[in-house]
Order: structure tokens, then sequence, then C-alpha cells
């Protein structure tokens, strides 16, 4: 008699059994331009019905033509009619972080708004943006929606819903702009950690994916540091240097005692389903920590660069 097959059960869920690692797993984004879009979202929601597709095909076509990645959002809970489309605008490069709010009456009129941070109103307010994605895969909206609410609750003006992030396997997933802190497994008893330790201009290292305007490889050596020595500080750590040698990365890393070298090296994790719609099991690229220590003077690499 042949061995049943195992039964289905959501890729978040998988994920959580396996212990996938959370670090260096963060999508790259320099620059974000944010959309109210408060209605149903497709698998795409700028370029699938309900959407417009003709203006989302439009937006998307000079958002990213323009370096920067697109993000619809919505409100938390029940929305009433939107009238006018707020938008934003986020720069999360270290060192450059901003975002600047406008709002425009007819969503067309997105076509026309500078990406470059030229217009709108600054904020100081960060933004709590957490997949709610239930057309792009189940477990964002299973596992985002109470999330969101539990933000909601203490931060409504901070707090939105938004789509696709990346990393289904890891929700609840949120990003925290304008620093572009991706957050992974994140459920709602870990939602206020998240935001106070923001608040402080801290990270928390366990949920932290990464950083989005860093590769993933600064994103894990910036991992393998805060474990090591534990300095949780959102600048702490900050990328001076990465070089890529076959399989292996070696990056350099700014500590106020000296910079730090991290030597890892790339690898495959065992085939797997990565979303709760993927039928094939494949590997995920995976970056593993093979040394942590002070930096060797005289080592040849170059300047960090994010992932393009």
């Amino acid at each position: 008699m042949s061995a049943e097959a195992p039964l289905w059960a959501p890729c978040s869920d998988r994920s959580r059994e396996r212990a996938d690692p959370l670090a260096g797993t963060g999508s790259h984004g320099d620059t974000w331009f944010l959309v109210e879009s408060s209605g149903g979202w497709g698998r795409h929601a700028f370029l699938d019905p309900p959407a417009d597709v003709e203006l989302g095909r439009a937006l998307v076509r000079r958002i990213e033509g323009a370096g920067t990645r697109p993000l619809a959002i919505r409100r938390v809970g029940r929305r009433p009619r939107q009238t006018s489309t707020r938008w934003a605008f986020v720069d999360s490069r270290a060192g450059q972080e901003a975002i600047v709010w406008g709002e425009v009456d007819d969503p067309r009129d997105l076509l026309d708004v500078p990406l470059d941070g030229s217009a709108g109103t600054p904020s100081e307010r960060p933004v709590f943006a957490v997949c709610t994605h239930a057309r792009h895969d189940q477990c964002c909206a299973v596992r985002g929606r109470p999330v969101a609410a539990r933000l909601a609750e203490h931060y409504p003006d901070e707090t939105w819903e938004c789509s696709h992030l990346g990393g289904d396997r890891f929700a609840g997933t949120m990003v925290v702009l304008p620093h572009g802190l991706y957050y992974g497994r994140v459920d709602d008893a870990d939602a206020l950690d998240v935001a106070t330790a923001h608040g402080r201009g801290e990270v928390l290292p366990h949920l932290l994916r990464g950083r989005s305007s860093f590769s993933h490889a600064v994103q894990a050596a910036q991992h393998a540091a805060r474990s090591r020595f534990g300095d949780n500080r959102i600048t702490s750590y900050a990328p001076l240097r990465e070089e890529r040698s076959g399989r292996t990365w070696f990056v350099e890393l700014a500590t106020p005692d000296g910079s730090l070298d991290v030597t890892l090296e790339e690898a495959g994790s065992p085939p797997l389903l990565s979303t709760c719609a993927a039928t094939r099991a494949i590997a995920v690229p995976q970056l593993v920590v093979v040394q942590v220590g002070p930096h060797r003077p005289g080592d040849g690499v170059r300047r960090a660069a994010p992932e393009g």
C-alpha cells in the first residue's frame, strides 16, 4: 500500500515548521510610491480588476521606470467610499530617509506627481504597512489582518494595509517606512513590539528580514553582527563595502570600535513550496554565515551597493 500524500498546509505554517531563516530575505526598494486604493485588490493590486487596469499599467510603468517601488495601501477595517486619492513618496536610503504625502482628486493626476520627493507635505511619522493581500496569497490576509488591526488600535494614523511585499511564507509580513525595514512572522502579539522598538530607533532582530535599500548579503551580515554583539539600533552596522567571489560574499560593516568583516556562503534550501499557490517545490537561495570578526586591512573589496 502506497504512503498517503502529505496534507496541504498554508505556506506560512510550513515555513514556521521548517524555521526558514528570515535574515537576508527583504526585497529591494530604495524609494517607494504609495497609492491609496481602498477597494478590493486583484492578484496584482494595480494591474488586475477591480483596479483601473489602463491607469494601473501606466502608473506601474512610470513608477518602476523611475526605479521606485509601487505599493497600494488602504486603511484598516471598514472604509468609507474613496472620493480622493492619497499618495506618498518615500526615500528609504540610509541617511536620506523621508516621507512626503499628497492627495489628488482624480487618480489620473497621479501620473503627474513628481517621483523625487519634491512635491507633497513632509511627515515625521513612520508608516506601518502590513501586507493583507489575500488575492496574492491567503497567508497574507489570515496572518496580516490581525497584525494591522492591533497596530491600528494604537497607531491609527501610521497604520495601513498594503499590497504584496514579497516573502509570502513569512506572513505576517510588514514594512516600516521610511527606513524600509522588512519584518516577517509578525503576529498580533508582536505588532506593538515592532512599533515600540522603532520609536526607540531600534529593530527587533528575531523578526527582521532586512532593510530594503541594502543587498541580501548586507541584510544577512547585519543580522549576524547583531546576533553576535547585540547592537539593535537601526543605524548600527552600516555597510562599508561588499565583495562577491563565486558563491562567497565578504561584507564590511562599521562599528564605533572599528569595522567588522562578515563572510557568507550562498546555499540553496531543500525544495519547498514557497507560496500557498505553488505546485512545484523548488530550492530558494539562502545565505549562511561562515565567519564574523574584526576587519582585516588590505582585503580587496568594493563599496557596498544595493541589489538592483
